[in-house]
């Protein structure tokens, strides 16, 4: 068994991997120490059906010199391996001299001295058996099994332990621990001529395994409803198309949110050095404060700091204190994600704590941070956003989805939708999806819930860069009412 990570020789790390660098010439240096322990638990029909346990630990060396960035990585937790890697990661630097049309540094940032972190965690997945994991998830299956019209159900359990040291030569040195787990049933039933799945809507959480059992979201209500709501989908009419009024619960609009404002406010997205991955986007650095991105009830903040966000920590991979801004203030472009270079392209005076590895293997890209939409401070409950629509739909749990690579056009679809008439829900339809532009359609946001029904829904494995790296975000929403939005059949889109 490895030995725990804050047995490792840390200091030592950093000294022999600083000190090199130094020695060599770097102005600029920062070690990356990275242990992240995965654990997957699968079960079909209530019976183990895999998954896996796996521990990656590794150092990761970064260094500026005259200008020019040099990375370099081992899995050699030595400290003759960290001087090595501090060297290598200056000999790339130097290679990258000729090539480098713009050197630049890094804002300067405070420092941070001998600074710890940890996400709330009480009860550690990784302290308790794996058949413990597994018997939760048999429960659950058995439970859902035990009704009509479930025929099968799929269980999945995964828990993310990610330890991290990081120190640099300015003198800030930060260790920090974070949790995560994420629970998914789904079941399956079949019906007349049709089959249909749902799946639980409760998201991934920066929690430990205390989540199971009720703490962050109600687990035994929501497979107590899943059955009847499966039944619902199975009898479902196909959706006819056409413009609609849109609620969309805040299980489906995260995603949304996402897609369209989390990634379309990534500074290096909007200067062009993000493109291979998923695109670029539309907004321009130029139209912060100009920009009419939605109608005025559109606020959504930026936020590392948001209790049991999956995005939250102390302190970035660049050493930078965690902090919440406003990326769009009531409709109009206010802010991006920056790190400390893309901070001093962008003539920013400080960053705003967005840089990210998946592991010390990796060199840190502006990630996402908890991106949310705030909900209004009096606003009102999902039932009565309903019962102000005549003819609408109303849209739970995050489906499939799709978008362009300027974050303009999209689609998205929903685990259920159910029809709205007269202020009331009158049954479900299927094969709905809604597609927009991602101006209009945050134009035509009317009416914000308020905090009774605002909830952080997310992502825990969001990708970017090549060679690819994941990450996982946090997304708060209420519910919330959009106008006049094309709603499509996607079997018929399909040619189902």
């Amino acid at each position: 068994m490895a030995a725990p990570f804050d047995a490792l020789p840390l200091p030592d790390l950093a000294d022999a991997a600083l000190g090199r660098a130094a020695g060599l010439g770097a102005r600029h240096a920062a070690v990356l120490v990275t242990r992240v322990r995965t654990g997957t638990d699968l079960l079909y029909d209530g019976r183990p059906a895999g998954g896996h346990d796996a521990t990656d630990t590794a150092l990761g060396v970064r260094v500026i010199r005259d200008g020019v960035r040099g990375f370099a990585s081992t899995d050699d937790i030595g400290t003759s391996a960290a001087a090595d890697a501090a060297a290598r990661a200056v000999s790339r630097a130097r290679a990258c001299r000729a090539i480098t049309a713009v050197p630049s540094d890094p804002v300067d940032e405070p420092v941070h001295r001998d600074t710890g972190w940890s996400s709330p965690c009480r009860v550690d997945p990784f302290g308790v058996p794996r058949a413990e994991r597994a018997r939760r998830l048999a429960d659950w299956s058995r439970r859902l099994l035990a009704h009509r019209p479930v025929t099968h159900v799929h269980a999945k359990l995964v828990a993310v332990r990610e330890e991290k040291f990081y120190a640099d030569l300015a003198g800030t040195v930060t260790v920090q621990r974070r949790v995560r787990i994420h629970p998914q049933v789904t079941a399956l039933g079949v019906g007349p001529g049709t089959a249909a799945s749902l799946r639980t809507a409760g998201p991934p959480t920066a929690r430990g395994l205390e989540y199971l059992d009720g703490d962050g979201w109600d687990w035994d209500a929501e497979l107590a409803a899943l059955p009847g709501h499966l039944a619902g989908k199975l009898r479902a009419p196909a959706v006819e198309p056409g413009e609609r009024t849109l609620v969309i619960d805040p299980s489906n609009l995260w995603l949304t949110v996402h897609e369209s404002v989390g990634h379309a406010t990534e500074l290096d997205r909007a200067l062009g050095h993000e493109a291979g991955y998923a695109g670029t986007t539309f907004a321009d650095p130029a139209a912060r404060g100009v920009l009419r991105y939605g109608a005025k009830p559109m606020n959504v903040t930026a936020d590392r700091t948001a209790e049991h966000g999956l995005a939250t920590v102390g302190y970035d991979d660049e050493g930078v204190a965690a902090q919440a801004w406003d990326l769009v203030r009531d409709g109009v472009l206010t802010g991006f994600q920056l790190d400390r270079s893309t901070a001093r392209l962008a003539g920013a005076e400080r960053s705003n704590g967005c840089a990210y590895a998946e592991s010390a293997r990796h060199v840190p890209l502006p990630r996402m941070p908890n991106v949310s939409l705030c909900p209004a401070p009096d606003g009102p409950s999902t039932e009565e956003l309903i019962s102000d629509v005549t003819d609408g739909l109303y849209l739970v749990g995050s489906g499939g989805w799709s978008i362009d690579t300027e974050r303009r056009t999209f689609q998205f679809t929903a685990q259920r939708c159910h029809r709205i008439r007269r202020g009331r829900l009158a049954g479900q339809v299927r094969d709905v999806a809604y597609q927009a532009d991602t101006l209009a359609f945050w134009n035509s946001l009317c009416a914000v819930g308020g905090p009774v029904d605002y909830r952080l829904f997310g992502a825990d494995l969001c990708g970017k860069g090549q060679p690819v790296q994941v990450a996982a975000a946090s997304h708060g929403c209420p519910p919330a009412v959009f106008h006049r939005v094309r709603v499509v059949n996607a079997a018929r889109e399909a040619g189902l």
